[in-house]
């Protein structure tokens, strides 16, 4: 028997909306990811020390701890300091978007400038 997940690239998706959580959730799991989902940034570190992402999909306004504080925190841990971040965010100032790339993320979306599946491509893109 074969242990299934370990061909399988692993996706953490922090996101406190639960349209955008669960639609992710569902087309990356139909597209073969193995998926998880975190509501804020707190879970999504304690889900990282279960197991480390090969991407995370980052929203930046949540609750407890947001998605700046959150980046900051995983690029700063020696053992998340590579995993690649996709910042998600319907926050579109150049302050923000330069803040998020300068704290490590890949690459940033803006949420409701962007379809579902373009934001299932970058996910594709990032990962290949």
């Amino acid at each position: 028997m074969t242990d299934n997940h370990v061909n399988k690239k692993y996706i953490l998706i922090a996101e406190d909306d639960n349209f955008y959580s669960s639609i992710y959730n569902q087309r990356l799991t139909e597209m073969g990811y193995e998926v998880s989902v975190a509501s804020n940034g707190e879970q999504l570190l304690k889900l990282m020390k279960i197991r480390v992402p090969d991407l995370v999909m980052l929203d930046l306004i949540m609750p407890k701890m947001d998605g700046f504080e959150t980046l900051q925190s995983i690029k700063e841990d020696a053992n998340f300091k590579n995993v690649k971040v996709l910042v998600l965010s319907n926050l579109g100032q150049k302050e923000d978007v330069d803040s998020a790339m300068m704290l490590g993320a890949i690459g940033y979306i803006i949420k409701s400038n962007t379809s579902i599946q373009d934001v299932l491509m970058k996910v594709k893109e990032s990962l290949s």
